[in-house]
């Protein structure tokens, strides 16, 4: 069995960038990504808020990182991860394609993924009309109306984005005021073909074969409207993905509990990015996440 000084599970910015600090530190490492690296930012259209970058598309940025982490030496294994014993000094992965491996070290860089709404109709139109990604199927709108549900960053973001190519967005959120930064809300307001409907929450999502409408209800005074509507981008938030780790300390939501050094209550584990309790998400605090990570497992290693 092949043992490793250090396992990263998971290829989003934090863990590439954990790869990265890794080999430059001189230490055995490997990538594991049941997908494609990159995470999150393979959704993101552009990317304007990396210090040195003025503006990105975010596959491009994540295929630069993974080429870098590459050409270091860095080893991949696309694969999924079905259990992990992390209480021993040795910690041991099992996968989904029978193999095991061993680790003196271990980071968690599993990211989050998008919350969904509950709602009757969600689960059943879910690749019919039901979208979590407006820069991956946005295309598919072209000259048609869609929804957009969320009042932060990703919900404005997507309502932008989608502005560009469908007739006309709705906007819909629960509170009477966007949580987003001021500047993205601005620009929001600013197009033409955004109609907001605040205080307000998706009930059901109807349709045929495909979302046709959805039932809307006003907080305020209960009241309910059928709007018609080609597709729906659903931008309320994400869960982390930490359900594998379970000897390690979670917060309420779920997200992983660490120190400064982003170590976990487990020795020689550590969480990073978005799967990690802490005040923000960002491309940047992941890959910050990541470099202290591994500067602490080097540090341990001299």
């Amino acid at each position: 069995m092949k043992n490793y000084d250090l396992i990263i599970i998971g290829g989003g910015p934090a863990g590439l960038t954990a790869g990265i600090y890794a080999l430059r530190g001189g230490l055995s490492a490997l990538i594991v990504e049941r997908e494609a690296p990159g995470g999150q930012i393979l959704k993101t259209q552009n990317i304007e808020n990396y210090p040195g970058v003025e503006s990105v598309a975010g596959y491009e940025l994540a295929t630069t990182m993974l080429k870098q982490t590459e050409s270091l030496g860095c080893q991949f294994k696309y694969d999924e991860v079905k259990s992990v014993q992390l209480n021993d000094k040795i910690k041991r992965l099992e996968f989904s394609s029978g193999d095991k491996l061993e680790t003196k070290n271990m980071i968690i860089a599993t990211g989050a993924c998008p919350k969904m709404l509950n709602v009757t109709g969600e689960k059943e139109f879910t690749g019919r009309g039901v979208s979590y990604c407006a820069t991956c199927d946005g295309n598919f709108y072209k000259g048609k109306t869609v929804v957009v549900v969320g009042g932060g960053n990703t919900a404005v973001y997507d309502a932008i984005f989608l502005s560009n190519i469908a007739a006309k967005v709705y906007l819909v959120h629960r509170r009477c005021a966007l949580r987003a930064e001021k500047i993205l809300v601005d620009s929001l307001k600013s197009r033409e073909n955004v109609v907001f409907l605040l205080d307000s929450v998706i009930e059901r999502i109807i349709g045929d074969d495909k979302v046709n409408s959805l039932t809307i209800k006003n907080v305020l005074n209960n009241e309910t409207r059928a709007l018609s509507t080609d597709g729906i981008f659903i931008a309320i938030g994400q869960s982390p993905q930490s359900e594998l780790f379970v000897s390690v300390n979670k917060d309420e939501y779920g997200y992983i509990i660490t120190d400064s050094e982003m170590k976990t209550n487990s020795d020689g584990v550590y969480a990073i990015g978005d799967v990690r309790a802490k005040s923000l998400r960002q491309i940047v605090t992941a890959c910050a996440d990541g470099a202290i990570a591994v500067s602490d497992i080097i540090k341990k290693k001299i």
